[in-house]
């Protein structure tokens, strides 16, 4: 019979794995709730609609990524691509916005049709933040800040802020114009995607990958140069802010967010150590995303950030990614093994991370096993030292043993 497996970009999480993940969502915890963050939780399931209406139908995400069918009722449902849409759902359905602005953050799967690498599966795993019912620019800055403080409590260096104002919907549109026309002059020198997205999306095409298309763009027309007024005084606003908390960041002027919902501040955090997927969190803000999903008028910012990136990040600055035990305890007879789960229990109880051997094998294979752990000291009874209540200590970074006495063994392994 054929071995089943997993299907493709469906990655299993090992125990070995775990412990980056929990690291990662133990200080994300912490981090929110310093800033009065609550936690929502929202079906993986929902409505193909309200990805429809509120990414966009033109976006590569609707139009080509999403996992989409009919269940039994004949409803086109999707996993969630994304979790914005899902929280201002959320907060819609259930009245949310009526109780005043709310800070809300997400955690879990999402679900791409995408070609699986390092750092992207097709089930990958987010955690993000939105501020709903928020207008100023000093939002925009608490909402980076968020980001940025909890990425450097991870350990994480060679980080780069960059940003850009995206405008209003009419600074958008003034620009599209111009851009459009600019790049029908040029067509012929696009790619194949950008050339597709030309009548589509052409906002995307400033987003390509494409090195010969990323070049050529070096010479079109800047959103900054179309943004009004006011929009270019609330983005001075914004960079104001971050200067004043000594946050460093750089103006990308072609820096688009790949979802049809943001306007006015678009940002992305970039680690120079993963290579072409470099981008760690991205978000901006969607002020027209809760009325266009049924909601009243509402102001919002938010943001995302991939976990399988942060840990391929945790691994690249050699961050720990799984606790050694500190006690490995060997045990071999029945009273032995007894006496090894009150030893165990004892000194986890005192504190220290230790790993019991329950195979029952010969004491030379379970101190194999003891020095593979990367335990600093193994813990050996045998039925001699249950009788005596004296077990033997082994230093497994100097080979070198002691018999101690059962009752001193929490005292000497503090010093």
């Amino acid at each position: 019979m054929e071995q089943l497996q997993t299907l493709r970009g469906m990655v299993d999480l090992l125990p070995e794995a775990i412990g980056s993940w929990q690291q990662l969502e133990s200080k994300a915890r912490e981090h929110f709730r310093r800033a009065c963050v609550k936690e929502i939780r929202t079906p993986l399931l929902e409505a193909t609609e309200l990805f429809a209406r509120g990414i966009g139908e033109a976006t590569d995400v609707v139009g080509k990524e999403m996992y989409s069918f009919a269940d039994r009722g004949d409803r086109s449902c999707t996993l969630r691509p994304e979790g914005t849409a899902c929280v201002v759902r959320a907060a819609i359905q259930h009245g949310l916005l009526s109780q005043g602005p709310q800070r809300l953050w997400y955690g879990g799967p999402m679900f791409r049709y995408e070609r699986p690498q390092a750092g992207r599966q097709r089930q990958f795993h987010q955690i993000g933040l939105e501020f709903l019912g928020f207008e100023g620019a000093n939002s925009d800055v608490e909402a980076i800040t968020i980001a940025w403080d909890f990425l450097l409590d991870l350990g994480l260096t060679n980080l780069k802020l960059e940003i850009n104002s995206l405008g209003t919907a009419t600074d958008r549109l003034n620009y599209r114009a111009a851009l459009v026309g600019w790049l029908e002059q040029h067509k012929h020198q696009l790619d194949a995607d950008s050339q597709a997205r030309l009548n589509i999306n052409p906002l995307r095409i400033l987003d390509s990958k494409n090195p010969q298309t990323r070049e050529l763009l070096l010479d079109a027309p800047s959103l900054s140069d179309a943004l009004g007024e006011e929009s270019g005084k609330r983005f001075d606003l914004v960079k104001e802010g971050l200067s004043a908390l000594q946050i460093p960041f750089v103006v990308n002027p072609r820096l688009v967010r790949g979802l049809d919902y943001y306007g006015h501040t678009a940002f992305e955090i970039i680690s120079t150590d993963l290579g072409a997927q470099a981008t760690v969190c991205g978000g901006g803000r969607y002020n027209g995303l809760v009325e266009q999903l049924g909601g009243p008028s509402t102001p919002c910012i938010g943001w995302a950030m991939g976990l399988e990136r942060l840990v391929l990040l945790l691994k690249a600055v050699d961050e720990q990614s799984e606790a050694a035990p500190v006690v490995y305890v060997v045990s071999q007879g029945a009273m032995a093994e007894s006496m090894a789960l009150f030893a165990a229990r004892e000194l986890r109880q005192a504190g220290h991370t230790v790993e019991l051997d329950h195979s029952g094998a010969g004491f030379s294979k379970q101190l194999k096993r003891a020095s593979r752990s990367k335990a600093n000291w193994a813990v050996l009874i045998g039925e001699t030292e249950a009788q005596s209540g004296q077990f033997q200590l082994k230093n497994l970074n100097t080979n070198t043993s002691s018999l101690v006495d059962q009752f001193q063994l929490i005292k000497l392994l503090e010093c």
